[in-house]
């Protein structure tokens, strides 16, 4: 979700769901312990609860993101073991990282020392040639021998040469069952799944198997899918409300950030797929992809095409 989960998205994305988990965007020990650190760590209060996810592949470099994390707040740290691009290999972290247990495992044991917050991991069922499941096993018991318990699961292998980062979500074929297998084998761990799941039937249904469903590039897309999580999926009676209740109620945001001089599209970008398949939508989305860029856009441009949706 790099360049996508920013917190703008998850400020967006909490006004859908309050109890949803939500996850940063990747961020690599270089960028945070040599670059703009506030830039890439600040988010707002509202978005817990909220993990900070990381890069990386030194354990001392990962054990000092770690701390800066919990000394921003946030609530868990993950460690991404499941990006194949090649930027990301290049820099050894990544789904590359999979042919390195006992590395990753040091990586988490230092994140753990360093930190009263829980750490997990996310990764692939398998790389390249190294997807059989007891290989996938083992990887899983040395991380958890490091003190990981939550694991969640992308049911895809990564194929780390020949398939772009897109391919490598849509080719692989999905093999949920190397997942449940997970959970039979280790039912005293936390085991998230991710990968393929479209709508909350599809997650209610993983749930009689697992711990946790991750939903990523279809909750960007689509976001109402989230406006039933509360309900059906954590026993909540609180309802967003509708549509357009919740730009209204982002209102407030959007005209703080435009006020301090964020560019009005680093906000819309995030909401275009608000109306997926309700009347106006087509309006929704041109009105703010031709004016949300321009110099000088603001609030009114969001008002603008929220009054050229019907309300329901």
């Amino acid at each position: 979700m790099l360049d996508w989960s920013d917190r703008y998205c998850r400020y967006f994305h909490r006004l859908i769901s309050r109890h949803t988990q939500l996850y940063t965007e990747m961020v690599t020990t270089g960028a945070l312990l040599h670059g703009d650190t506030a830039r890439f760590l600040d988010f707002f209060e509202e978005e817990h609860p909220v993990a900070l996810q990381l890069g990386g592949s030194n354990p001392e470099e990962l054990a000092q993101c770690a701390r800066l994390g919990q000394q921003w707040g946030y609530d868990e740290i993950n460690l991404n073991l499941g990006c194949p691009s090649d930027r990301v290999q290049s820099g050894r972290f990544g789904a590359c990282l999979m042919a390195e247990p006992a590395l990753v495992a040091e990586c988490i044991a230092a994140m753990r020392e360093s930190v009263s917050l829980p750490v997990t991991a996310k990764h692939r069922i398998g790389i390249d040639e190294l997807d059989g499941y007891q290989r996938l096993a083992r990887f899983v018991e040395t991380l958890a021998e490091a003190g990981c318990r939550t694991f969640i699961v992308h049911a895809r292998k990564a194929w780390l040469q020949g398939l772009s980062p897109r391919e490598n979500r849509e080719v692989p074929p999905l093999r949920y069952e190397s997942v449940y297998r997970l959970k039979r084998d280790f039912p005293h761990l936390e085991f998230v799944l991710n990968g393929g799941v479209l709508n909350l039937d599809q997650a209610g249904k993983q749930l009689q198997q697992v711990d946790g469903v991750m939903i990523g590039r279809e909750a960007y897309h689509n976001p109402w899918i989230l406006a039933e999580v509360d309900r059906r999926l954590f026993g909540s009676t609180a309802h967003p409300g509708s549509r357009h209740q919740v730009i209204e109620r982002l209102m407030p945001l959007v005209e703080r950030e435009c006020a301090r001089g964020v560019p009005l599209k680093r906000i819309t970008r995030h909401l275009l797929g608000l109306f997926h398949g309700q009347p106006g939508a087509k309006r929704w989305r041109r009105h703010l992809s031709e004016n949300a860029h321009l110099p000088g856009a603001g609030p009114e441009v969001l008002e603008q095409a929220l009054s050229l949706v019907p309300r329901h």
